[in-house]
């Protein structure tokens, strides 16, 4: 069987970055499926080759049926918007080609990866009948040229997907991206994740077991000896890069509570996250971040699940935003930044 650690990497990021309760790495169709919409996928069919002639994004007399027929996703996972029947998609494709994705000529590598996005926009509306999804190509390693020339097709290509009324977003995750969005925020989320099964997970768990790579400290060998590092470390990172595909409440619950559970905070710290002034000066949110378990309180405000301090159970404010007109991120990651 063939392990493509790619797809793995993107399994462990899909369920523990973006939070989606049901993930499928290898997503096919079936031809015992039966399609809908297919008046709609016809529609984005002909709108793709005509705003992308020049790339033969599709073949030359391929059918509708043929290019359903090789519909792939290398990952795939549906998200459940919490206190709402609502859900999100996202579909994935992964490739990594260690000297620079290249599928031949610059011309036809942009064409694939472009058949990629809009057939996996077909296959979403033919099969789980919906025109909103996240789509993502992703690779570690881009040239400059490439990068540059599919960056500009993949906006004109979310032009043309508003312009046809669908709620598809295509995105491009390469190179530096890659790095802290996709590597960079499932190690932040790393200690939350205590089953090691999957395959990325448990590399990185093999690989801590030689190196500190989380700190940037000194490592200790086999022999028992700390030894220093001098090659970059996977979380040079900016930190405040790292968090940006993560959702404030999932950083609330992962991040924030291992520094509290860890006893990062001092006992004045503690006590001002008590405060509700200190709370929306400090987080711009309305009520404290933490109050006592035992105490008097808003249950519907506070997450369910306390965190121990120093022997003392909390709960932590759920009451966290980052929409336009009320975004409480920058603060957020502020505070964890002065507290790592």
């Amino acid at each position: 069987m063939k392990i493509e650690m790619g797809e793995n990497l993107f399994y462990s990021w899909l369920r523990h970055v973006k939070g989606c309760t049901i993930v499928q790495n290898n997503w096919k169709t079936s031809p015992k499926w039966n399609p809908c919409n297919m008046e709609e996928v016809e529609r984005l069919k002909e709108a793709t080759d005509k705003r992308f002639s020049s790339y033969e994004v599709f073949k030359k007399n391929s059918s509708i049926a043929q290019i359903m027929q090789q519909g792939e996703c290398d990952a795939i996972g549906i998200e459940y918007v919490e206190g709402t029947k609502e859900t999100n998609i996202i579909a994935v494709d992964v490739a990594f080609h260690e000297s620079g994705l290249n599928y031949g000529s610059r011309p036809v590598t942009v064409a694939k990866i472009l058949e990629k996005y809009v057939r996996t926009a077909m296959c979403l509306m033919a099969y789980m009948s919906t025109k909103n999804a996240e789509l993502i190509f992703a690779s570690p390693k881009i040239t400059p040229a490439i990068y540059k020339e599919l960056s500009e097709r993949v906006g004109e290509l979310n032009v043309l997907f508003t312009k046809l009324g669908y709620g598809f977003v295509a995105k491009l995750i390469a190179n530096e991206d890659f790095d802290k969005d996709i590597l960079g925020a499932l190690i932040v989320m790393y200690d939350e994740v205590a089953d090691t099964t999957e395959l990325f997970m448990r590399s990185y768990r093999l690989l801590q077991m030689f190196s500190r790579v989380r700190d940037g400290t000194e490592s200790e060998s086999l022999t028992g000896k700390s030894e220093p590092h001098d090659n970059k470390k996977i979380t040079q990172i900016e930190k405040t890069d790292v968090y940006s595909e993560i959702k404030i409440g999932r950083i609330v619950q992962t991040v924030l509570r291992r520094i509290l559970s860890e006893g990062k905070v001092s006992d004045e710290e503690l006590f001002r996250l008590q405060d509700e002034g200190y709370s929306r000066e400090t987080f711009r949110i309305n009520f404290p971040v933490l109050v006592k378990e035992d105490s008097e309180f808003d249950k519907t405000r506070y997450y369910v699940d306390p965190v121990e301090v120093r022997g003392t159970k909390y709960k932590i404010c759920s009451q966290w935003f980052e929409t336009q007109s009320n975004n409480d991120r920058p603060y957020l990651i502020k505070w964890i930044e002065e507290h790592m």
